[in-house]
């Protein structure tokens, strides 16, 4: 019979967005995190094999979660999907300072897990997937053009303004919120 586990992942990756969100990336240490949960540092090595493979399982565990909303609301209805980002970037501002490390394709290839490179596909494949329906929905077509339309009032604008504050740790204003909207309602009218 095996021994009980004191600890769980999620005390681990809690504690390693907390330090993440109040020092930075660099004060995000093995034994620093250890000392955090009071845990021995052997109890985060079972769990993760590397600080690289924690931070990318923090990261892929927060894009997992807000990215399953966004490509829900994303099905109806694409300026509130991207005032969801907006909004969810105020309430979870450590998360979101977290969110700024990688971009799914930097876990899908070089010496990441196998297991974290599988989820990095599969949310990359869903995301695409998803834009791809709400751009054939929005425009009638899928085209380079569409997509890239799409894209850049979804994400690419909101991303642009809200990055700013997320990298200073700083929750963006709401009125954010009407910049974002007005830039939607101006890229994404269709197509003549």
């Amino acid at each position: 019979m095996g021994r009980k586990a004191y600890f769980n992942n999620k005390e681990f990756i809690d504690s390693a967005i907390q330090i993440i969100a109040e020092e930075g990336l660099g004060a995000l240490t093995i034994a620093g995190l250890a000392t955090r949960v009071t845990a021995p540092v052997g109890s985060v090595y079972h769990r993760f094999p590397s600080r690289d493979a924690l931070v990318a399982e923090l990261w892929l565990n927060i894009i997992e979660s807000y990215q399953s909303e966004w490509l829900k609301i994303l099905q109806t209805d694409g300026l509130n999907a991207t005032l969801f980002c907006i909004e969810w970037v105020r309430s979870h501002p450590n998360e979101a300072s977290v969110m700024l490390l990688y971009r799914l394709e930097d876990l899908t290839y070089g010496e990441w897990p196998e297991d974290l490179k599988k989820r990095a596909l599969c949310l990359l494949e869903e995301l695409h997937v998803g834009v791809a329906a709400f751009t054939k929905k929005q425009f009638g077509r899928v085209t380079k053009e569409n997509i890239d339309r799409t894209l850049f009032a979804i994400h690419d604008a909101p991303m642009g303004i809200l990055r700013r504050y997320m990298q200073e740790n700083i929750i963006p204003p709401k009125y954010v919120a009407d910049f974002v909207r007005e830039t939607y309602e101006a890229v994404m009218k269709k197509a003549k």
